[in-house]
């Protein structure tokens, strides 16, 4: 077992969503951006769902869900919490730096997996499977962390972005089409400025 996943599986089997920094009870802005550039019917994967709530939300709206975690303890959390739903949604277990192919989905989502990636082949890895993950006129929603972001999270350190520098990181394939600032809130109350980037694959 890698020392991510250890990572990861022991924060998903030690703490309850209330004790997560990046739980969000509502993924309002995730669903609105993805509306805004893949119609409901539309395929989407979400990288680093966690126990998140958006796969069963974008199940609700008629969309195909696919959700990458690293940690079979979050993936199982989230398959309680939504219950029967869980049928209905494709569950992958893989560190997404690792992963050799997923398929063609119209739209890539990652709130708050890209930021962790520290290192630059961990970071190059991840590009590349997104370019052959999502094809010509696909689209890509990313969320990190603001420049003026938190510097660490769950005992990590991470690269914070804005539209530009994200931008620069996905390379030539990817045009950046929007950023939208987000001012998130922690269930203890803690203001986290996050960023969410879309871009259109060339």
């Amino acid at each position: 077992m890698s020392s991510s996943k250890q990572h990861w599986e022991a924060i998903y089997a030690s703490k309850s969503d209330a004790e997560l920094s990046w739980t969000q009870p509502d993924p309002a802005l995730s669903l609105s951006l993805i509306g805004e550039v893949c119609p409901a019917g539309g395929s989407v994967i979400d990288i680093g769902g966690g126990s998140s709530g958006l796969a069963a939300r974008l199940r609700d709206g008629g969309y195909s869900v696919t959700v990458l975690e690293i940690s079979e303890a979050a993936l199982q959390r989230a398959r309680q919490q939504i219950g029967p739903r869980a049928e209905h949604v494709r569950w992958i277990t893989a560190d997404v730096t690792k992963c050799p192919n997923l398929g063609r989905f119209d739209v890539w989502h990652d709130r708050a997996v890209f930021h962790f990636l520290t290192d630059a082949a961990g970071r190059a890895s991840y590009v590349d499977l997104l370019s052959r993950t999502i094809p010509p006129g696909g689209h890509a929603v990313i969320a990190t962390f603001a420049l003026d972001g938190p510097e660490k999270c769950s005992g990590l350190p991470v690269c914070r972005y804005d539209g530009r520098s994200l931008a620069e990181e996905l390379g030539p394939g990817f045009r950046l089409l929007k950023t939208v600032a987000e001012r998130h809130r922690t269930p203890w109350g803690a203001p986290q400025s996050f960023q969410y980037s879309v871009f259109a694959q060339s």
